[in-house]
C-alpha cells in the first residue's frame, strides 16, 4: 500500500522560535558581526589588523613569535621573565605525542603531511593530551590545553612530512624558538638565523585574522562544548580549501606557469578571460593593499634569491594588468603571494605551505575556542526555506 506524506504549506515568511522575525543577511555573512571578541580585528578599509589592540604588522617587525603568542592567548605582551617562562612551557610541550607514532607511517602513506593527516593525528592524540569537552573543563585548564594543542601541531606536521619521505621524525628542541625548531624538525638541521626569523615573521602575521572561514568554524564547534581536537580538526577542514589556506602553493604554481616575467601580461589575460582567479591577488576584506603582503615582500627581499627577484617583477606586472582589465575592482596583492615565496626561501617544501599556515593559525583557533566556551552560547542560526510553496 502506498502511503503519501502530508504536504506542509510554507508561508513566504515565518516567525522563529523566540518570536522574532528572520533577519536577512548578505551571502557569506559579509559585514555581519556575529559576536563580540577581544582577540583582534581587521579593518579592511584602512588596510590594517591588530591583536588585542597591537598592530600585527608592527608586532611581526619587532617581536618574537612567543611574545605575540602570549599576547594573543594570555591577553598581554609579556615582560622578560614572563616570556622566558612561556618559552619554556611551549618549548617543552612542542613534542610529538607518543600515541601518534604508530600511526605516522600509515597516515603519511595515505595522506602525507596534509591537513587531513594532522587532523587524524590530533584525534589519536586527544586522550594523551588530556583533552576533554570544553564544557567540562575549567577556564584555566582550557588555556593550558590550548597551549598544548598549539605546541604539538608543528611537531605533527614535521613528523608526517619526514615519514612520508622515508625519514625518521626529529625530536623537538625546547631551547629553540618555535619557528627555528619547526624548520629543524622538518629539515633535520638547525636553520640559518635569517630563515628562522623570516618564517617567524610570517607565522606572527597569520596567528589570527578576524572571523575568517576556519576561525568561524572553530567557534561554531567550540560552542557545542566539543574538545579542542574536534575544534582544531574542523578548522583544519575549512583551512584546506584553496579559497582559504590553500592559496600560497597555488601562487607559486602561477610563478612556475609564467616563468619569464615578460609572459606575465599574456598569462593574466588568459586566466581572467577563462574566468579563473589570480591566486595571491584580491582579498575578501581588504580594499587597499593587504598589510601582511607589504611586510612579507620586505622579508622576501631580505632573503633574496632568484625566486624573490621573479616574484617582485611578476607582482608589479600582474598588478598593472589587473588594473587595466578590471579598472573598477581593486585587486591588490594579498598575504598569499609573498607567503609562498618566504616559506620556500626559508627552506620549506611547497607541500608544507598550508600545514605551516595551520602551525600559527592553531593559536588563533584555540584562543577563539576558549573565548567562545566562556560565552557559553551555542551558535545555531536559522535558514529560510525557498522552495515554491505548495498551492
Amino acid at each position: 500500500m502506498l502511503i503519501r506524506s502530508t504536504l506542509i504549506r510554507v508561508p513566504p515568511t515565518r516567525i522563529i522560535e523566540n518570536m522574532t522575525a528572520l533577519i536577512d543577511v548578505p551571502p557569506g555573512l559579509n559585514g555581519v558581526a556575529v559576536t563580540d571578541t577581544s582577540i583582534g580585528d581587521v579593518d579592511g578599509e584602512a588596510g590594517r589588523f591588530h591583536y588585542r589592540g597591537h598592530d600585527a604588522v608592527d608586532l611581526a617587525g619587532h617581536d618574537s613569535f612567543e611574545a605575540v603568542w602570549h599576547l594573543v592567548a594570555a591577553g598581554d605582551l609579556p615582560d622578560q621573565a614572563e616570556l622566558a617562562a612561556f618559552q619554556r612551557t611551549v618549548g617543552e610541550a612542542r613534542r610529538l605525542p607518543v600515541s601518534v607514532i604508530p600511526d605516522l607511517e600509515p597516515l603519511a602513506r595515505a595522506r602525507g603531511a596534509t591537513l587531513g593527516g594532522v587532523r587524524a593525528s590530533l584525534t589519536v592524540a586527544a586522550d594523551e593530551l588530556g583533552l576533554r569537552p570544553l564544557i567540562d573543563v575549567a577556564p584555566a585548564d582550557r588555556y593550558t590545553q590550548a597551549l598544548r594543542v598549539s605546541a604539538v601541531v608543528p611537531a605533527i606536521v614535521a613528523a608526517l612530512h619526514r615519514v612520508s619521505l622515508g625519514l625518521d621524525p626529529v625530536d623537538g628542541d625546547p631551547s629553540l624558538g618555535h619557528a627555528a625548531d619547526y624548520l629543524r624538525m622538518v629539515n633535520g638541521e638547525a636553520p640559518p638565523a635569517s630563515a628562522a626569523r623570516a618564517l617567524e615573521q610570517y607565522l606572527i602575521l597569520t596567528i589570527d585574522h578576524g572571523f575568517n572561514a576556519s576561525t568561524f568554524t572553530a567557534r561554531v564547534v567550540a560552542s557545542t562544548g566539543a574538545d579542542l581536537a574536534d575544534v582544531v580538526g574542523a578548522a583544519l577542514g575549512a583551512l584546506a580549501g584553496p579559497l582559504h589556506g590553500g592559496a600560497p602553493g597555488r601562487a607559486l604554481d602561477a610563478l612556475d606557469a609564467i616563468g619569464d616575467p615578460e609572459r606575465t601580461e599574456a598569462w593574466v589575460e588568459g586566466e581572467v578571460g577563462a574566468g579563473r582567479r589570480i591566486m595571491g591577488f584580491g582579498h575578501a576584506v581588504y580594499r587597499s593593499r593587504d598589510p601582511r603582503s607589504a611586510l612579507l615582500r620586505d622579508v622576501a627581499l631580505g632573503l633574496g634569491g632568484d625566486l624573490v627577484d621573479q616574484a617582485v617583477d611578476v607582482e608589479a606586472r600582474v598588478l598593472d594588468t589587473l588594473r587595466r582589465l578590471k579598472p573598477d575592482r581593486p585587486l591588490p596583492s594579498n598575504v598569499e603571494f609573498f607567503a609562498g615565496v618566504v616559506m620556500a626561501s626559508s627552506g620549506l617544501p611547497r607541500a608544507l605551505f598550508t600545514p605551516t599556515f595551520a602551525v600559527s593559525r592553531t593559536i588563533g583557533w584555540t584562543t577563539h575556542a576558549v573565548e567562545q566556551a566562556a560565552q557559553g552560547k551555542l551558535i545555531r542560526p536559522s535558514s529560510r526555506y525557498v522552495a515554491r510553496p505548495v498551492e
